[in-house]
């Protein structure tokens, strides 16, 4: 079915790629962006530009959609600010406005930030709580935890599990946004939160056995 789906850093490298990939589906990419500057280039990737701030008001970018997809990152300058707070006003106005599917692009590592690299401790602390404040908003949620990203040609095959090896392996974000798209109306998926890497299964056929095997 058609959905309009907010795509929250669609100008991100993997937000790019989901607005890619909506905008050459039936779904409408609402490619929500922070400044002017940035919406021919949303536009021209297939997505109908919309400016909001995930530190402001959200409200406007919300409006008429059916799906959220959350790929947005602070790049390190402001994870608490963006990528938990951010997150947490996007999720609180999803609410309001009666959108039910939100689709996380969270980060391996989230289920257990004090064990993690201490450069990246607080930006998975930060995951780790915008994660937990989805999964307890009622919504129809699906957490999506990669490793590290990779800028390599996607293959369309991943592994999924609920617990990988942080140490065994990568994920092109060409997959990772192949992954959220494809989440975004697959009931097997709903309500879980998995992590991926790069495998040998197509992403379909993995996201078929979440929930299934101890997967989630």
């Amino acid at each position: 079915m058609s959905q309009t789906v907010l795509i929250a850093g669609s100008h991100g490298q993997v937000g790019q790629h989901v607005t890619e990939l909506l905008g050459e589906s039936d779904h409408t990419a609402r490619a929500m962006v922070r400044e002017e500057s940035q919406v021919d280039e949303m536009d021209a990737l297939g997505g109908e530009p919309v400016v909001a701030d995930l530190t402001e008001d959200v409200d406007h970018a919300v409006e008429g959609c059916d799906s959220i997809v959350f790929a947005a990152g602070s790049g390190g300058e402001d994870v608490y600010g963006v990528d938990r707070d951010g997150a947490i006003n996007l999720i609180d106005a999803a609410t309001e406005a009666g959108v039910d599917r939100f689709v996380m692009l969270s980060s391996m590592g989230a289920d257990d930030p004090e064990a993690g690299p201490d450069p990246l401790r607080d930006y998975l602390i930060a995951k780790a709580e915008a994660d937990e404040y989805l999964r307890s908003s009622g919504l129809t949620y699906t957490i999506v935890r990669p490793g590290e990203l990779t800028n390599e040609p996607g293959t369309g095959e991943i592994q999924v599990a609920d617990s990988l090896d942080m140490d065994a392996g990568d994920i092109p974000r060409e997959d990772v946004a192949q992954t959220l798209a494809a989440a975004i109306d697959f009931e097997p998926v709903y309500g879980e939160t998995f992590e991926i890497l790069s495998g040998d299964e197509p992403i379909a056929n993995a996201l078929s056995a979440v929930g299934s095997d101890g997967s989630s």
